[in-house]
């Protein structure tokens, strides 16, 4: 008997043999099986694609929605109607108001979460006023009173003067009842336990403050200021400058960056006419109408989209680079936020991708 690798045993099947009567069978069998399968998917895909999709909520695009706030509602609230009315995943907001603040909310709509750090980092205006003589833990009139003096027959004049001495870089010390973390806390968790809370001074920019009335004890004025300014701590600090203290008593926010107000929709009409959210939602490329726009092809805008990193010249552009971001657009759709980068190929890198 031959004992060699090519020997076949009673029963089995070489690699290199004709397939049994069984093993035929077997395949056939698959072949069958795989075969009905695909034409369930096929009947399938086609009901489906027979059924026009439905209309609604489910459908609204990516962005940002203007909200004017109302008194005494948190900034989370508004967010969180926002999202079961327009029934989606993914909902912000960039920049948060106290309760008792009204005015301007951006909320974020699926991928317009990706706007926020941009949307943010927007000067802010606001009109509040601020009670001289009596000072409160929170520095806003929601507090505990810790001082009260005497106010006296202050000249307009001289608060308008002191005003001006604010205007400009300055260092701030935000407020102990703040939103701002203190190893791993929030720092109105600590305050309000009673326990120490020490927050640094931080650099802002006052651009504008203007005093509007002087109705003592109460001061009526308009700010515009970076991201990260307190007014707060503004009608405090401005307070202690003349010698009597002072708290916000009101506080309304009007514009963040080039969003006003005005262009907003009522939270109060957000539960009575939500069909009117769709609408009013600015679409991705317009929500940062300040930021230079290119326009790129398709193929280029499908490479970003898929982790391409081009080079500044590939998009028809000449050095000097711009020192700030850029909109890569197609068409009517944002592609991607850009940023010229020192030292890298191309000498961009992509901070943000919409898809």
């Amino acid at each position: 008997m031959n004992w060699s690798g090519n020997t076949m045993w009673p029963g089995s099947i070489s690699s290199r043999s004709e397939p049994t009567a069984v093993t035929a069978m077997m395949c056939a069998q698959r072949r069958c099986a795989v075969a009905g399968a695909l034409l369930c998917l096929g009947a399938i895909l086609t009901a489906g694609a027979q059924e026009p999709l439905p209309e609604g909520p489910a459908q609204i695009r990516d962005g940002v929605l203007l909200v004017d706030k109302e008194e005494g509602e948190p900034s989370f609230d508004v967010v969180r109607r926002a999202k079961k009315l327009l029934q989606v995943r993914k909902v912000g907001h960039a920049g948060t108001l106290d309760p008792f603040a009204t005015g301007l909310l951006l909320v974020l709509i699926g991928q317009g979460t990706k706007l926020s750090p941009y949307l943010m980092a927007g000067d802010k205006t606001y009109l509040g006023t601020l009670s001289l003589g009596t000072e409160t833990d929170t520095l806003d009139r929601t507090g505990r009173v810790t001082s009260v003096k005497p106010v006296p027959d202050l000249d307009p004049e001289r608060v308008r003067e002191k005003v001006k001495t604010f205007v400009g870089e300055t260092e701030q010390t935000p407020p102990s009842f703040s939103a701002l973390k203190v190893q791993g806390q929030r720092a109105y968790t600590l305050a309000r336990k009673g326990l120490p809370v020490a927050l640094e001074k931080r650099r802002v920019r006052i651009m504008e403050w203007t005093v509007l009335s002087v109705d003592l004890p109460e001061v009526t004025f308009r700010v515009v200021c970076s991201s990260g300014t307190y007014v707060r701590t503004l009608a405090a600090d401005l307070g202690t400058a003349l010698g009597v203290g002072a708290h916000l008593k009101a506080l309304r926010r009007t514009a963040i960056g080039p969003h006003r107000v005005e262009d907003a929709v009522g939270s109060g009409a957000m539960g009575a006419e939500p069909a009117t959210l769709k609408g009013r939602i600015i679409p991705l490329r317009q929500a940062l109408p300040h930021v230079t726009e290119v326009e790129v092809d398709g193929t280029t805008a499908l490479h970003v989209r898929r982790g391409y990193r081009p080079a500044w010249e590939e998009l028809g552009k000449k050095a000097p680079f711009p020192q700030e971001d850029v909109k890569l657009v197609n068409g009517g759709d944002l592609v991607a936020l850009v940023r010229f980068e020192p030292g890298t190929k191309g000498g961009l890198r992509v901070s943000r991708v919409f898809v």
